[in-house]
């Protein structure tokens, strides 16, 4: 059962090992929704290094230079380490990587292959028996090299501690997972919505159980486009060409909320984000939400974020 909201007891601690040549555009679809789900939640959620394997700078394919925080041997526990590498991966696949690799993996809960990361990782021994996908590119010379290995052509796949991932656009996909798993669904639609336009595309496939229904779907888009004027859960249903209590249940199965709930977060996530992305009034921005005043704005926004809209535009 998927929850709407969780709270973390502790920052979720990530290391990201880079390698020369690794694509940046895929590094940035990881940081950035753990960067935008602190800005929203205003907690320290996830808590992210960068590392080496030397501890030296690193140049993206675009020749963009990376500082890291320190070498892979200094790394410390750690909940997820994603390991990063695209283009000439073959270049690293070296005998002391592969023994640095296998250290590293002991000190982390979870081990994130992205893009060619997979292929170092398969090359250290470390995904023996697991179904695993890697850049498409690369899935048949993944295949024929690491016969102990179950390659899938896959965006995502999760094997326990092992997960792995096609490529940039793939790592989004991860990302938005990786948050719901530790802030629950209500703080995924929240970053989806700042990176997707549109009825947001879930493709994991543990996600895609919790949003991609059909009818849920839908309903999704439907209450994005009304929040000025948002409708009641019987004209919702009957726009949906269903009963609401059918709309009910199939909410509180994926979503872990109930429709209201969900739709007076839009609302109120559409609100906070012209509250802190635009010049308009806090009266203006009550009615395009869907509010009669600023008072009605104010008590809902405090029920949900401890706090009221003037005080966030001040703090943001």
């Amino acid at each position: 059962m998927p929850e709407w909201t969780k709270s973390a007891d502790a920052p979720v601690r990530i290391t990201f090992l880079l390698f020369d040549e690794f694509s940046n555009l895929c590094l940035a679809n990881c940081l950035e929704p753990l960067r935008a789900a602190n800005t929203i939640t205003r907690t320290r959620a996830f808590d992210w290094q960068i590392v080496t394997p030397s501890g030296a700078p690193v140049l993206s394919s675009s020749g963009m230079q990376v500082m890291p925080h320190a070498a892979l041997s200094d790394m410390r526990e750690r909940d997820y380490l994603f390991v990063l590498a695209s283009y000439h991966h073959e270049a690293h696949d070296s005998r002391q990587n592969r023994q640095a690799l296998r250290m590293a993996a002991k000190k982390a809960r979870t081990v994130v292959g992205l893009d060619a990361g997979p292929w170092l990782l398969a090359s250290a021994g470390l995904l023996s028996g697991r179904r695993v996908t890697v850049h498409w590119d690369l899935l048949d010379a993944f295949t024929e090299r690491f016969l102990d290995s179950e390659a899938e052509r896959a965006r995502v796949l999760r094997d326990g501690p092992w997960w792995t991932c096609a490529g940039a656009m793939s790592a989004l996909d991860l990302t938005l997972g990786l948050i719901a798993d530790h802030l629950g669904i209500a703080a995924r639609l929240d970053v989806e919505s700042l990176f997707i336009h549109g009825d947001p595309p879930v493709t994991m496939p543990r996600e895609r159980q919790a949003i991609s229904d059909p009818l849920v779907h839908r309903a999704l888009g439907l209450m994005r486009e009304t929040v000025e004027r948002p409708l009641p859960l019987a004209s919702l249903a009957q726009a949906l060409s269903c009963q609401p209590r059918t709309l009910d249940r199939r909410f509180r199965s994926r979503l872990g909320a109930a429709p209201g709930t969900v739709y007076r977060h839009l609302r109120l996530a559409a609100a906070r984000r012209m509250l802190e992305a635009t010049a308009l009034g806090i009266a203006e921005i009550s009615l395009r939400c869907g509010y009669d005043s600023p008072a009605a704005l104010a008590r809902a926004f405090r029920q949900v974020y401890d706090t009221t809209p003037s005080a966030l535009r001040k703090g943001s």
